[in-house]
């Protein structure tokens, strides 16, 4: 009978930790991802009718210190418009262009070209040839190269968003609200995450990009607010920050700065550690994407150093958010 209540209290306490565990899994905004399924979400591992590529630069003086080559493809079986949002990231003022792609046509577009000397990111839409009115055609995909004069650079896939019924536009629209709720497009992101910071002390320096993907996009994006960030090291300790930005995309390297932690950065994650970071709004309304670039000047002389980047992780996603984009004809 001993051995029975002792295991009956070790159950509790395993019941326990589950529900605070839960409990803590509850805290974070937005909704858990099931499966694409039931809870449609943006991927960069599949084609879309949007596309958003999550940072393009160019130095209008030095492209070849500082640039960016953006990729689209049409994969499908039709012609189609893609409508060209460049979001500037600090002002958020965005700037419009429309390609017209045929079948299995791909565009390389250079930063330097289209857009020299802003940084910030890029919304891609399939639009109606005739009407300009964005439209469910889930075959474009697309990818970016992009180099800092800084030393960072990384391929990022686009992240793309799949359209999940057909789009329509009133005759006399001059604008349309696509909503990403799971029924018209993909959900957005809520809560977002890096899976790997390697130590600043060791040579490595994380360029991190938070961007808000929401707004008029005629006339400016939503600019990202407070976001919220937990720093996990690789022993299981927790450090907690804020970022406040009147910008829709905020760019920082970690160091003993940005973000403000206690401890600071290089003490919580010291030579030879690593550490991984989430970030969220604490409304859980608000959409994030972003990518991470890690670059160490030793990598290509020592063998455990390394330089490129990647994508953020999706952990949850917003129930509802919305992009209003201008509608326009091709004339291609």
């Amino acid at each position: 009978m001993r051995t029975s209540r002792s295991f009956t209290s070790l159950g509790r306490v395993f019941l326990l930790l589950l529900a605070l565990a839960g409990a803590a899994l509850a805290a974070e905004p937005g909704e858990p991802i099931r499966n694409l399924a039931d809870n449609p979400v943006v991927s960069d591992q599949k084609p879309g009718s949007i596309l958003f590529y999550n940072v393009y630069t160019s130095n209008a003086t030095s492209p070849a210190a500082e640039n960016t080559r953006i990729s689209i493809t049409n994969s499908g079986p039709a012609s189609i418009g893609v409508h060209l949002f460049f979001v500037e990231g600090a002002s958020c003022s965005p700037a419009d262009s429309i390609i017209c792609l045929s079948t299995n046509q791909t565009a390389v577009i250079l930063a330097s070209g289209f857009d020299p000397g802003t940084v910030g990111y890029v919304v891609a839409v399939a639009i109606d040839l005739a009407t300009g009115c964005p439209t469910r055609y889930n075959y474009l995909i697309g990818d970016e190269f992009v180099k800092f004069a800084s030393g960072h650079a990384a391929n990022l896939a686009a992240e793309s968003v799949m359209a999940r019924t057909d789009i329509t536009c009133s005759d006399t629209a001059s604008q349309v609200t696509l909503n990403f709720d799971g029924a018209m497009y993909d959900r957005l992101p809520a809560v977002v995450a890096i899976d790997n910071i390697p130590s600043r002390v060791d040579g490595n320096d994380t360029l991190v990009i938070i961007n808000r993907p929401s707004g008029n996009l005629g006339v400016g994006a939503d600019a990202l607010g407070t976001i919220f960030g937990i720093l996990y090291n690789d022993a299981e300790n927790t450090a907690s920050f804020q970022i406040g930005a009147s910008q829709c995309q905020f760019r920082f390297s970690f160091s003993n700065s940005v973000p403000r932690t206690v401890p600071r950065f290089t003490n919580f994650v010291p030579g030879g550690r690593t550490g991984w970071v989430k970030f969220y709004s604490i409304t859980g309304t608000t959409p994030l994407l972003g990518a991470s670039i890690n670059f160490n000047a030793a990598a290509d002389a020592s063998g455990t150093a390394f330089s490129q980047g990647h994508n953020f992780h999706i952990l949850r996603v917003v129930p509802a958010s919305s992009i209003v984009v201008p509608v326009f004809p091709a004339n291609c």
